[in-house]
Order: C-alpha cells, then structure tokens, then sequence
C-alpha cells in the first residue's frame, strides 16, 4: 500500500468503505506463514549514469565473445540494422490491433506482405499473424485439425520439439476427448536403420486411427534431421487424419523442399531478423489450406479497394472471442505480435529469395563441416539421415563435464538430451550457422578431442 500515490486519510477511508479497520486485517485470510514481514530488501534508486555503468558491468558477466553452438529451436542469425531502424519507427513501435483499417494501413500492409511471403515459402495457400511462438502454434494447429475432422486424438512424433510437446500437453491436460487419451506419442528409427532419428513409419500407421485428428510431426525435426513428409502424409491421410508439420528452423525453407503435403504448416519465425532476446518475444505462424481458412485462430488481413479504387487492406477474418460469439471463436489470443512479425517480413524483403537460399546453404556447409569433425570425438548419431543445421553427438564424456570444459575455453556446447532422451545416453544436439566460424569449430573439435588438455599436461 505504501506504493500507492494514496495519502493516509484516503487509505483509511477505502478501508472503512470495504468493513475492515486495519491493512493487517485485510489480509488476514492469507496465512500467517505466507505473508510478507518486515521491509523489502529493495535496493537504493539509482542515477542515469550509475543505472548505465550497472548495466555495462552486467554486460561483463554475460556470454560475450564467446562461440556458441546452441540451437534447440532458437538460432543465432545475422540481422541486417535496417530491422531495428524501421520496427522502431513510432507508427509501427506504438500502434496496437489493427481495429481501424482507416487508420492503420502501414501496419495492416506488413502483415498482408508476410502473410504472402510465408506462404511463398511453405507452399501453403494461407497464413496468419498474431501467434505468440512456434510451441502455442503447435497445439492450437492440433486444435483447429480437431475441429476441421470431428475428431479429437493426436498423434505427436516424439522427433517434435520437447518443449512443444509439453506446451501441447498444458493445453490438452483438462480436454475430455473420446478415445481417452489427447495425444500418442510416436518414437523415432533406432542408429543404423533407414529411418534413423526419423519418425517410425511402421509405428505411426499403427498408432494412428479412426479416431485421429491430426498427425504432428516437425521437419526438420529436434535433432535436426528432415522427415520423410509424403510417406508421412500418406499414412494419416488414408486414415483421414490431417497432416500438421512443425518448422522451427525457418532459414531451411530456403534449400528443404516445403511441406506441400501437410494440410496445415506452423512454424517459429525467429531465425528471421528475431533476437533469441533470453527466450522471446518470438514469431509464430500457422499456415494451412485455404478450405480450412475458417478454422485458423489469430487474423487474417486481406487486400481490396476503397470507393475510389485505390488499394488497400484490411482485417478480412478474425476469430477472436473479442469479435464474434464466444462459442463460434477459434482462439482467445488477445495480443499483437504484428511488430515481430514487421522484423520477419523486413528480414526476408532485405535477404530476398536468393539470398535466403544462399544463406540456407551456408548454414548446411558450417553444420556439415562440423559435424564430420566433431565427430573424431565422439559418435555422430543418425549420420545417414540427410540433415539441416543441427545434429546429434554421442560422447563416452558426460555432457555436464565436456560442456564445462568447453565453458573455460570460451564456447558453449551443445543442449544435452538425457532430460527429453534418456535412451541416447551421453548426446548432445549442436547447432551451426552462418555466424559460426571455421575457427571456432576447429576450437571446439580440439576440446571435444581432449587436444587442449593434452597440450597442458606437455
């Protein structure tokens, strides 16, 4: 309360006002041993120039100069300046929801422009804006496949990022479906088979039914392997399942041919011009078959005329609870991701069609040179399997002991996946891209190799 711009007099009105005589007493009902005693441990304000000289001694202590090979679904890309200096502008920075298209042509205009581009690139013939991420993409795609079929089983490879699936189950946990059970997991071909480290065929055409809503798979898929989407596609079709594909590498649709299969596509857009910024904001999208238009969440913005003939754009189809009958809404997301995805559609503008190709085989070369050589240390999993910027390594050295090893010599290994795959022992997944030099692979590759601590002890 004492935060409040409230004088005394003016808190012991409200206070009489709702029957208690005392703060003490407003909270009585919260027990004793969870209420707040004594101050706050809050440190002193602090000047402009001090909040600064924090900060850059702050910046000291964080990762910088070092040599990353993180990826996981968040990928470091170079981002042309032109991005910041055109989503900073205040018509793009400060505008909201497009609600009056009288008003808000600019903002209306970037999202119609990457709409088109990211069906261009997905081979879809419609796409949104306003998702949060790829991982809420993933069950609100279940979801409007449930709705599309009349069905409500899921089938989720498990090759499908971790970290989507359990925001698929944080949507699904309290959903009653018929067949009793949200979503089947589906496992991936063991080392050394065909389908190494890719969804298994044979067990999806068995785990999927007549009760199937939907079969979730992503390409390329966690240990950045690329799936085989038409045999996908042909096993849950014939069932009459729906076919969603996951991409959370979207520099890949610039060599790896779209998912023209899949009847819905979604994605996470950050890998165009979106900082990893400690996890977010990012830019999700779901893409689809125009028959389905009427079951895709967020907005859609169209292109028409006015009066006078002139072009312009508006919102041509949004299901939000906000505007239309709750019962007939498709989605409740209330928030404008309409700036990140402003930083997308500039980044693919800027980059263009040859230059995303160009920069996916950059990405494809770097990862590939590191993977043969890293490789020397360890064992290179699902090898055979044809790739894009991630793979597995396997190691006899825990991946908490090589990474902290890795750490004093200035780099950042790989995710290890014990956590999500226990079965794959000591692996980790690595990432490179075009910002990843030769030289810091070959860094790498010498500590991975237990070179550097050779030189030591000589």
């Amino acid at each position: 309360m004492r935060y409040l711009p409230k004088s005394d007099v003016e808190r012991a009105a409200m206070l009489r006002d709702i029957g208690v005589s005392s703060i003490d007493e407003l909270f009585a009902i919260i027990p004793e041993e969870y209420r707040l005693t004594g101050d706050l441990a809050i440190p002193r304000q602090m000047g402009e120039s001090e909040i600064v000289d924090h900060f850059k001694a702050a910046a000291v202590k964080n990762a910088n100069g070092y040599a990353s090979f993180l990826g996981a679904g968040v990928y470091r890309h170079y981002r042309p300046v032109v991005i910041d200096a055109i989503v900073q502008r205040g018509e793009f920075l400060t505008s909201y929801t497009p609600y009056q298209a009288e008003i808000t042509q600019g903002t209306l205009q970037a999202i119609f422009e990457f709409q088109t581009m990211i069906c261009e690139l997905t081979g879809m013939d419609i796409a949104n804006a306003s998702m949060y991420d790829g991982s809420t993409a993933a069950p609100e795609a279940a979801m409007m496949a449930m709705r599309v079929t009349g069905r409500d089983g899921v089938v989720v490879a498990r090759t499908l990022h971790p970290e989507y699936r359990e925001v698929m189950h944080t949507y699904a946990q309290h959903r009653e479906v018929s067949s009793g059970q949200a979503a089947v997991e589906v496992g991936y071909g063991a080392e050394g088979t065909s389908h190494a480290g890719r969804v298994d065929l044979a067990a999806l055409d068995a785990a999927v039914t007549e009760e199937t809503a939907c079969v979730l798979v992503q390409s390329p898929n966690f240990f950045g392997v690329i799936e085989d989407v038409a045999a996908i596609a042909e096993i849950a079709h014939k069932k009459g399942a729906l076919v969603v594909v996951a991409i959370a590498e979207a520099v890949s649709l610039g060599i790896v041919r779209p998912p023209v299969e899949a009847d819905v596509v979604i994605m996470e857009a950050q890998s165009f011009g979106v900082a990893p910024s400690y996890g977010g904001p990012f830019c999700g999208v779901i893409a689809a078959k125009e028959k389905y238009v009427r079951q895709m969440p967020g907005r859609l913005v169209g292109e028409t005329k006015d009066t006078k003939g002139r072009r312009g754009f508006v919102l041509t189809l949004s299901t939000r609870e906000q505007h239309i009958r709750r019962e007939k809404a498709t989605s409740n997301i209330c928030t404008n991701q309409a700036l990140v995805a402003l930083m997308a559609t500039v980044y693919m503008t800027v980059y263009g069609k040859e230059g995303i190709r160009d920069l996916a085989l950059q990405n494809l070369a770097k990862a590939d040179y590191a993977a043969k050589t890293l490789g020397a240390g360890g064992k290179l999993m699902f090898g055979r399997s044809p790739r894009f910027n991630e793979f597995v390594l396997q190691t006899e050295e825990a991946p908490e002991l090589l990474n902290a090893r890795l750490l004093e010599q200035k780099i950042i290994g790989g995710v290890a996946l014990k956590r999500w795959y226990p079965e794959l022992g000591n692996a980790t997944l690595w990432c490179a891209t075009e910002l990843t030099s030769r030289e810091q692979i070959d860094r790498a590759v010498e500590v991975v190799c237990g070179l550097v601590e050779l030189q030591v002890r000589q």
